[in-house]
């Protein structure tokens, strides 16, 4: 076997693809991943004037999406969302249901994850500026499903869905994405070093 081949810097992979491959890693990582996004969503401040909490699940289900891969990544926030729907109370605070106003930014993550999965696989997990461009990438799709649905959901006004749903997580994305700077290119930097 070519040394070249098992290199772990080499395009196309994602971190979760150091790992032996078996459909029992899959679905441990895709199981994981869907905990994980669970236990961050536990994080949870309130908003004033918002129905939207700050929430570490956004974090989680991007760094899900990057470590996974899309297809892993999507499944793994797909567990998460039917999961919460059939009552399982892991979305923001303990909540479940479909009812939520917030439920839209749950979509969002999922379509998110498998962004942000894409383009790990083509080495965006590998520098902090790509990561950073990665995260927010990231973050922008989660809000343009979850500010028109929480629009919809509560009869808001578009420019009341933005200033509640959108304004102001802004500082706490960008410090999402400088932390996310961080790990990941720290993490290959580590497994290429091995």
């Amino acid at each position: 076997m070519s040394t070249v081949a098992a290199t772990p810097a080499r395009s196309g992979l994602v971190l979760a693809d150091l790992l032996p491959a078996s459909r029992v890693r899959d679905t441990a990582l895709m199981l994981g991943g869907a905990a994980l996004t669970g236990l961050a969503a536990q994080i949870a401040v309130p908003v004033p004037g918002s129905p939207v909490p700050v929430t570490g699940q956004t974090f989680a289900a991007l760094l899900v999406g990057t470590a996974l891969g899309a297809r892993r990544g999507l499944l793994s926030l797909a567990v998460y969302a039917l999961a919460g729907i059939a009552g399982m109370p892991w979305f923001a605070g303990g909540a479940s249901g479909i009812g939520m106003p917030s439920f839209g930014y749950i979509i969002g993550m999922m379509l998110a994850a498998a962004a942000v999965g894409a383009l790990a696989r083509r080495g965006a997990d590998r520098s902090a500026w790509r990561m950073a461009g990665t995260m927010l990438l990231g973050e922008a799709i989660i809000y343009a499903v979850g500010v028109p649905y929480l629009a919809l959901a509560t009869g808001m006004s578009a420019s009341a869905a933005i200033a509640a749903g959108l304004t102001p997580f802004l500082i706490g994305d960008a410090l999402k994405a400088a932390l996310a700077m961080g790990i990941l290119p720290t993490a290959w930097k580590f497994v290429n070093k091995r």
